[in-house]
This record gives structure tokens, sequence and C-alpha cells, in this order.
């Protein structure tokens, strides 16, 4: 596997959880990982941390939303962006675009934190 992501599933206990808390405005679900980094291989460790807590929610109205996690005591990735679950999309966009709305238009705090349970991953983009 050369051209990879890593990161971490949500397992299904927890998005099922979260489905109950936050129905997903879109037809679209996707809701099923937080990424670390793109572009990663079978050589790059998987991360270690395995909880994280959903701390926000971003939506542009437009048909993209996203819960904001915290991980390790931040929301900020390392690459400019925030850790998120895309979770749910209209017909067309895509999932990727949940960073540009999270920058673009920040998000609305979740209070309190939801803590979830992570797990280490890395699968092909």
């Amino acid at each position: 596997m050369s051209r990879a992501v890593t990161g971490w599933k949500l397992p299904p206990t927890e998005r099922d959880a979260l489905l109950k808390r936050f129905p997903p405005r879109y037809a679209e679900l996707a809701a099923d990982h937080v990424t670390l980094r793109f572009g990663t291989d079978d050589a790059t460790p998987l991360p270690a941390a395995r909880c994280g807590e959903i701390v926000g929610r971003a939506d542009d109205g437009e048909g993209v939303e996203a819960l904001v996690v915290r991980i390790a005591g931040t929301t900020e990735r390392g690459d400019g962006s925030h850790y998120h679950i895309s979770w749910s999309l209209e017909g067309g966009r895509r999932a990727k675009e949940s960073n540009d709305v999270i920058a673009a238009r920040g998000w609305s705090a979740v209070v309190p934190p939801i803590a979830i349970a992570l797990e280490p991953a890395r699968w092909a983009i």
C-alpha cells in the first residue's frame, strides 16, 4: 500500500450513539473516520491515541456537515486543518470539503464534550 490515510476509524457502537445525538442533516452519511495524515504507507506508524471528544459541529447549510474532534488535548491536526468526522453530505459534495467548511465558518461548541473511542487504522485512498 503506497498511498494511504492514517488515522482512526469510528467504532460502530460509537457511530450508532452519535447518530442518535446528531441525526444527519444531509442525504449521504459519511461518519466513519478521523484523518491524521494523507499520503502514508505501510511503514507509517499508527497513532497511539485511542479516544477523543466531540467538541464541535460545523454545517455550511449547503451540504457539508462535520463533527469536530479533540484528540490528545487539541483539535489541530498539524497540517493547518482540524480533526473531524465528515458527518453527512448532500449529493455532489465530498467529505474533504469538511476542512474548508471548518476553516471558513468555524464550528459551534458541543457542550459538554462527548467522549468517544477511536480505533487506530490505515486505509487506502
